[in-house]
Protein backbone atom coordinates (compact mmCIF):
# COMPACT_ATOMS: atom_id res chain seq x y z
CA UNK A 1 0.00 0.00 0.00
CA UNK A 2 1.29 3.32 -1.08
CA UNK A 3 0.76 5.56 1.97
CA UNK A 4 1.90 8.83 -0.12
CA UNK A 5 -1.50 8.18 -2.54
CA UNK A 6 -4.42 10.29 -2.44
CA UNK A 7 -6.79 8.93 -0.10
CA UNK A 8 -9.19 8.38 -3.28
CA UNK A 9 -6.66 5.92 -4.60
CA UNK A 10 -5.98 4.28 -1.17
CA UNK A 11 -9.84 3.71 -0.69
CA UNK A 12 -10.36 2.07 -4.09
CA UNK A 13 -12.00 -1.00 -3.61
CA UNK A 14 -10.13 -4.03 -4.39
CA UNK A 15 -13.04 -6.88 -4.53
CA UNK A 16 -16.59 -6.88 -5.82
CA UNK A 17 -17.59 -7.23 -1.72
CA UNK A 18 -15.96 -4.11 -1.21
CA UNK A 19 -17.71 -2.01 -4.20
CA UNK A 20 -19.80 0.51 -2.33
CA UNK A 21 -23.02 1.81 -4.65
CA UNK A 22 -24.83 0.74 -8.12
CA UNK A 23 -26.63 -1.82 -7.21
CA UNK A 24 -28.98 -2.20 -9.88
CA UNK A 25 -25.95 -3.67 -11.64
CA UNK A 26 -23.30 -5.09 -9.21
CA UNK A 27 -25.52 -6.02 -6.21
CA UNK A 28 -26.30 -9.88 -5.42
CA UNK A 29 -27.69 -11.74 -7.98
CA UNK A 30 -26.88 -8.93 -10.71
CA UNK A 31 -25.55 -9.83 -14.28
CA UNK A 32 -22.63 -7.89 -14.06
CA UNK A 33 -21.33 -9.11 -10.59
CA UNK A 34 -22.30 -12.35 -11.29
CA UNK A 35 -20.48 -12.68 -14.56
CA UNK A 36 -16.66 -10.68 -12.60
CA UNK A 37 -16.96 -13.75 -9.97
CA UNK A 38 -17.74 -16.19 -12.45
CA UNK A 39 -14.70 -14.56 -14.60
CA UNK A 40 -16.88 -14.82 -17.60
CA UNK A 41 -17.04 -11.72 -19.05
CA UNK A 42 -17.35 -10.53 -22.75
CA UNK A 43 -17.22 -7.05 -24.12
CA UNK A 44 -18.79 -3.70 -21.88
CA UNK A 45 -19.05 -0.30 -21.82
CA UNK A 46 -19.61 1.29 -18.66
CA UNK A 47 -20.68 4.56 -18.69
CA UNK A 48 -21.44 7.43 -16.12
CA UNK A 49 -20.55 10.81 -14.40
CA UNK A 50 -16.60 10.65 -13.04
CA UNK A 51 -16.48 9.24 -9.64
CA UNK A 52 -19.21 6.22 -10.02
CA UNK A 53 -16.75 3.36 -9.86
CA UNK A 54 -15.93 2.79 -13.58
CA UNK A 55 -12.25 2.57 -13.19
CA UNK A 56 -12.55 0.81 -10.05
CA UNK A 57 -14.85 -2.07 -11.40
CA UNK A 58 -12.14 -2.40 -14.50
CA UNK A 59 -9.24 -2.54 -11.33
CA UNK A 60 -12.11 -5.39 -9.63
CA UNK A 61 -12.26 -7.46 -12.64
CA UNK A 62 -8.17 -6.84 -13.25
CA UNK A 63 -7.85 -8.41 -9.78
CA UNK A 64 -10.25 -11.26 -10.01
CA UNK A 65 -9.92 -12.01 -13.91
CA UNK A 66 -7.28 -15.03 -14.86
CA UNK A 67 -7.45 -13.33 -18.05
CA UNK A 68 -4.73 -11.47 -19.20
CA UNK A 69 -5.30 -7.49 -18.37
CA UNK A 70 -4.44 -4.64 -20.63
CA UNK A 71 -4.84 -1.06 -19.22
CA UNK A 72 -4.69 1.82 -21.91
CA UNK A 73 -5.79 5.40 -21.44
CA UNK A 74 -7.50 7.01 -24.85
CA UNK A 75 -6.10 10.40 -24.24
CA UNK A 76 -2.43 9.33 -24.02
CA UNK A 77 -3.03 6.05 -26.59
CA UNK A 78 -2.47 5.75 -30.27
CA UNK A 79 -3.17 3.29 -32.89
CA UNK A 80 0.59 2.08 -31.93
CA UNK A 81 -0.72 1.46 -28.45
CA UNK A 82 -3.42 -0.28 -30.08
CA UNK A 83 -1.65 -2.65 -32.08
CA UNK A 84 1.39 -3.35 -29.47
CA UNK A 85 -1.91 -4.80 -27.29
CA UNK A 86 -2.83 -6.52 -29.92
CA UNK A 87 0.03 -8.07 -30.43
CA UNK A 88 0.36 -9.19 -27.14
CA UNK A 89 -3.46 -10.68 -26.87
CA UNK A 90 -2.56 -12.62 -30.24
CA UNK A 91 0.37 -14.20 -28.33
CA UNK A 92 -1.77 -14.76 -25.33
CA UNK A 93 -4.52 -16.54 -27.53
CA UNK A 94 -2.32 -18.95 -28.79
CA UNK A 95 -1.38 -20.25 -25.47
CA UNK A 96 -5.08 -20.33 -25.01
CA UNK A 97 -5.30 -17.23 -22.50
CA UNK A 98 -8.15 -14.41 -22.74
CA UNK A 99 -7.00 -10.89 -23.03
CA UNK A 100 -8.94 -8.16 -21.53
CA UNK A 101 -8.29 -4.70 -22.66
CA UNK A 102 -9.37 -1.55 -20.46
CA UNK A 103 -9.75 1.31 -22.64
CA UNK A 104 -10.56 4.31 -20.17
CA UNK A 105 -12.24 7.52 -21.61
CA UNK A 106 -12.95 5.23 -25.12
CA UNK A 107 -14.84 8.02 -26.00
CA UNK A 108 -11.51 10.10 -26.40
CA UNK A 109 -10.76 7.45 -29.43
CA UNK A 110 -11.24 9.00 -32.51
CA UNK A 111 -13.05 7.02 -35.35
CA UNK A 112 -9.76 5.13 -36.96
CA UNK A 113 -8.85 4.23 -33.30
CA UNK A 114 -12.03 2.65 -32.74
CA UNK A 115 -12.10 1.37 -35.79
CA UNK A 116 -8.69 -0.57 -35.39
CA UNK A 117 -10.19 -2.10 -32.35
CA UNK A 118 -13.46 -3.84 -33.80
CA UNK A 119 -11.71 -6.75 -35.80
CA UNK A 120 -10.03 -7.75 -32.83
CA UNK A 121 -12.95 -7.46 -30.38
CA UNK A 122 -15.17 -9.07 -32.78
CA UNK A 123 -12.76 -12.26 -33.73
CA UNK A 124 -12.38 -12.67 -29.79
CA UNK A 125 -8.80 -11.44 -29.56
CA UNK A 126 -9.52 -9.35 -26.83
CA UNK A 127 -12.61 -8.66 -24.60
CA UNK A 128 -13.00 -5.07 -24.71
CA UNK A 129 -13.78 -2.80 -21.45
CA UNK A 130 -14.41 0.58 -22.51
CA UNK A 131 -15.09 3.38 -19.94
CA UNK A 132 -16.77 6.89 -20.79
CA UNK A 133 -17.96 9.52 -19.00
CA UNK A 134 -19.89 10.55 -22.57
CA UNK A 135 -22.92 8.58 -23.83
CA UNK A 136 -21.55 5.58 -25.86
CA UNK A 137 -24.69 5.97 -28.01
CA UNK A 138 -23.32 9.14 -29.04
CA UNK A 139 -19.20 9.24 -28.85
CA UNK A 140 -18.36 5.31 -29.30
CA UNK A 141 -18.45 3.52 -33.25
CA UNK A 142 -21.38 1.91 -33.26
CA UNK A 143 -20.22 -1.49 -34.29
CA UNK A 144 -18.19 -1.47 -31.57
CA UNK A 145 -21.30 -0.41 -29.07
CA UNK A 146 -23.37 -3.61 -30.62
CA UNK A 147 -20.52 -6.10 -29.89
CA UNK A 148 -21.11 -4.42 -26.30
CA UNK A 149 -23.06 -4.77 -23.15
CA UNK A 150 -23.58 -1.61 -21.53
CA UNK A 151 -24.11 -0.99 -18.54
CA UNK A 152 -25.13 2.74 -17.27
CA UNK A 153 -23.42 3.77 -14.28
CA UNK A 154 -25.32 6.96 -11.56
CA UNK A 155 -24.06 9.15 -9.22
CA UNK A 156 -23.87 7.66 -5.65
CA UNK A 157 -26.89 8.57 -3.36
CA UNK A 158 -26.70 10.22 -0.28
CA UNK A 159 -25.97 6.85 1.46
CA UNK A 160 -23.77 5.22 -0.63
CA UNK A 161 -21.36 8.43 0.14
CA UNK A 162 -22.02 8.35 4.03
CA UNK A 163 -20.64 4.91 3.51
CA UNK A 164 -17.65 6.19 1.96
CA UNK A 165 -16.91 8.62 4.22
CA UNK A 166 -17.27 6.27 7.04
CA UNK A 167 -15.36 3.83 5.50
CA UNK A 168 -12.67 6.32 5.12
CA UNK A 169 -12.46 7.24 8.93
CA UNK A 170 -12.60 4.01 10.51
CA UNK A 171 -10.00 1.69 7.98
CA UNK A 172 -6.89 1.56 9.86
CA UNK A 173 -5.04 0.38 6.84
CA UNK A 174 -6.12 2.93 4.30
CA UNK A 175 -7.85 5.45 5.85
CA UNK A 176 -7.96 7.00 8.82
CA UNK A 177 -8.80 4.37 11.04
CA UNK A 178 -5.87 5.43 13.29
CA UNK A 179 -6.16 8.99 13.73
CA UNK A 180 -8.52 10.84 16.08
CA UNK A 181 -11.20 12.68 13.76
CA UNK A 182 -14.39 14.04 14.42
CA UNK A 183 -16.67 15.28 11.99
CA UNK A 184 -19.56 17.55 12.42
CA UNK A 185 -23.08 15.99 11.13
CA UNK A 186 -23.68 19.31 8.86
CA UNK A 187 -20.26 18.79 7.74
CA UNK A 188 -21.31 15.07 6.32
CA UNK A 189 -24.01 16.40 5.11
CA UNK A 190 -22.41 19.33 3.34
CA UNK A 191 -19.57 17.35 1.57
CA UNK A 192 -22.19 14.54 0.50
CA UNK A 193 -24.21 17.55 -1.05
CA UNK A 194 -21.86 18.94 -2.92
CA UNK A 195 -19.99 15.72 -3.94
CA UNK A 196 -23.22 15.50 -6.09
CA UNK A 197 -23.16 11.68 -6.47
CA UNK A 198 -18.83 11.25 -6.85
CA UNK A 199 -17.40 9.66 -4.60
CA UNK A 200 -13.46 10.49 -5.82
CA UNK A 201 -14.30 14.26 -4.72
CA UNK A 202 -16.28 13.83 -1.98
CA UNK A 203 -12.55 11.76 -0.62
CA UNK A 204 -10.74 14.57 -2.14
CA UNK A 205 -12.43 16.80 0.10
CA UNK A 206 -12.24 15.07 2.95
CA UNK A 207 -8.74 14.39 2.49
CA UNK A 208 -8.14 18.45 2.74
CA UNK A 209 -10.18 18.88 5.05
CA UNK A 210 -7.92 16.45 7.35
CA UNK A 211 -4.40 16.96 6.51
CA UNK A 212 -4.93 20.90 6.34
CA UNK A 213 -6.93 20.66 9.86
CA UNK A 214 -4.33 21.03 13.12
CA UNK A 215 -5.24 18.79 15.99
CA UNK A 216 -6.43 20.04 19.28
CA UNK A 217 -5.67 18.18 22.44
CA UNK A 218 -4.83 15.14 19.55
CA UNK A 219 -8.20 15.36 18.69
CA UNK A 220 -9.24 16.97 14.16
CA UNK A 221 -12.29 18.42 14.66
CA UNK A 222 -13.92 19.76 10.77
CA UNK A 223 -16.63 21.59 11.01
CA UNK A 224 -18.76 22.76 8.89
CA UNK A 225 -16.56 26.03 7.89
CA UNK A 226 -13.65 23.41 7.42
CA UNK A 227 -16.02 21.49 4.89
CA UNK A 228 -17.14 24.04 2.99
CA UNK A 229 -13.54 25.90 2.48
CA UNK A 230 -12.21 22.21 1.26
CA UNK A 231 -15.12 21.10 -0.97
CA UNK A 232 -15.97 22.89 -4.52
CA UNK A 233 -19.41 24.22 -5.14
CA UNK A 234 -21.29 21.74 -7.04
CA UNK A 235 -20.78 22.03 -10.84
CA UNK A 236 -23.57 22.52 -13.60
CA UNK A 237 -23.44 19.64 -15.76
CA UNK A 238 -24.23 20.18 -19.37
CA UNK A 239 -23.73 18.87 -22.34
CA UNK A 240 -24.86 19.97 -25.80
CA UNK A 241 -25.23 17.15 -27.63
CA UNK A 242 -25.74 14.01 -24.81
CA UNK A 243 -28.37 13.18 -22.15
CA UNK A 244 -28.05 16.39 -20.07
CA UNK A 245 -28.60 18.87 -22.77
CA UNK A 246 -32.36 16.99 -23.41
CA UNK A 247 -33.00 16.87 -19.56
CA UNK A 248 -32.43 20.43 -18.99
CA UNK A 249 -34.78 21.17 -22.02
CA UNK A 250 -37.22 18.53 -20.41
CA UNK A 251 -37.02 20.51 -17.27
CA UNK A 252 -37.67 23.93 -19.16
CA UNK A 253 -40.49 22.69 -21.04
CA UNK A 254 -41.99 21.61 -17.98
CA UNK A 255 -41.30 24.25 -16.08
CA UNK A 256 -42.86 26.74 -18.55
CA UNK A 257 -45.87 24.28 -18.20
CA UNK A 258 -46.13 24.85 -14.40
CA UNK A 259 -45.41 28.10 -14.18
CA UNK A 260 -42.14 27.21 -12.10
CA UNK A 261 -39.91 29.96 -11.89
CA UNK A 262 -37.47 28.05 -9.39
CA UNK A 263 -36.47 25.63 -12.38
CA UNK A 264 -34.78 28.76 -14.22
CA UNK A 265 -31.90 28.32 -11.99
CA UNK A 266 -31.07 25.30 -14.17
CA UNK A 267 -30.46 27.15 -17.28
CA UNK A 268 -27.57 30.03 -16.56
CA UNK A 269 -25.43 30.89 -19.15
CA UNK A 270 -21.68 31.53 -18.84
CA UNK A 271 -22.25 35.47 -17.59
CA UNK A 272 -24.82 34.50 -14.91
CA UNK A 273 -28.21 35.67 -16.76
CA UNK A 274 -31.24 33.53 -16.49
CA UNK A 275 -32.18 32.55 -20.21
Amino acid sequence: MNTDAPLAARMRPRTIDEFIGQSAIVGQGRLLRRAIQADQLSSLILYGPPGTGKTTLAQIIANTTQAHFIAINAVLAGIKDIRDAIAVAQGRKQSNQRTILFVDEVHRFNKAQQDALLPWVENGTVILIGATTENPYFEVNKALVSRSRLFQLKPLNAEDLKQVIEKALHDPERGYGTRNIQIDADAIEHLINVANGDARSLLNALELAVETTPPSKGKIRITLAIAEESIQQRAVLYDKEGDVHFDIISAFIKSLRGSDPECCTLLVSSNGVCR
